[in-house]
């Protein structure tokens, strides 16, 4: 009983301890004998760490689910995961990651060196797939409606997207191009958090205005494929945190207009935690 009411009562927490001890137990053990015997840890295990850590997310989403609420909890969610009732024009939103990216590319190809680039590594999209199905089953699905009610949907917004880069820790050395980071790992995991964040935010907004699991999947896969996709490659280590940075920027106007335009509850009508 007492586990039952601590878990009624702090929702949120118990979701984003179970989420990263899940996540990150997954990602020690894959390269704990390496790490253990002082070995550097390769490329590829370092790829594979990231499906070992979508598992957090996704089963605490569903554990907290059923645990807050049962049965019917579980069922309700299951319909929450259907395309739902919302505007065509709420699609349109996917494309903001991807052409954001392209804008950024652009203004540093033609200002600053042909390194930034676009890629066009088409198969690198499926990168995007299974994150944006598994993850969001636990940032929008369980955590996000549970986050402080008495806080604004752009505060909470802002909140989950650090965590959620944060939740990144053990893999960001294998992420982007230009790896491993060497002595540019901050600045690299600074201006990713950045973007992190601000896809965050608009994830949110989105979810806000049409409370669909499936449309923050969709915009969490079109952020994640396209950014696979698009990045430029090769491109130096000292490169690549700016590059991200320069995108950040773009990323955080579209946010600052999204913040002018639906107010800092982001459209919601309601709370800005959803029943």
């Amino acid at each position: 009983m007492a586990i039952r009411n601590t878990v009624q009562k702090h929702p949120a927490t118990i979701y984003f301890i179970l989420t990263f001890l899940i996540s990150w137990s997954g990602a020690f053990a894959l390269v704990a004998g390496k790490i253990l015997h002082g070995e550097s840890i390769p490329r590829l295990d370092g790829i594979l760490m990231f499906p070992l850590m979508l598992l957090g997310p996704f089963l605490s989403g569903l554990i907290m689910t059923f645990l807050t609420g049962g049965k019917k909890s579980l069922r309700v969610f299951k319909e929450r995961l259907r395309p739902g009732n919302f505007s065509a024009r709420w699609f349109l939103p996917v494309l903001i990651a991807p052409l954001c990216i392209l804008g950024a590319l652009f203004i540093l190809t033609e200002t600053f060196s042909r390194e930034y680039k676009p890629n066009l590594y088409v198969t690198g999209f499926l990168f995007g797939i299974l994150a944006g199905i598994m993850e969001e089953i636990g940032w929008m699905g369980f955590v996000f409606p549970h986050m402080n009610r008495q806080r604004s949907a752009l505060s909470n917004g802002v909140l989950l997207g650090i965590i959620w880069s944060i939740w990144h820790l053990p893999v960001i050395d294998f992420l982007g191009t230009a790896t491993p980071h060497g002595t540019w790992w901050f600045p690299y995991f600074l201006s990713f958090a950045l973007v992190m964040t601000a896809i965050r935010v608009i994830i949110v907004w989105t979810y806000c205005n049409t409370q669909s699991i499936l449309l923050s999947q969709i915009m969490h896969i079109s952020s994640t494929g396209f950014l696979v996709m698009l990045s430029p490659s090769p491109i130096s280590v000292q490169h690549e945190p700016i590059w991200y940075f320069v995108y950040a920027v773009i990323l955080w106007v579209v946010v600052i207009y999204i913040t002018w335009r639906w107010g800092r509850n982001l459209g919601l009508k309601i709370n800005p935690a959803l029943h």
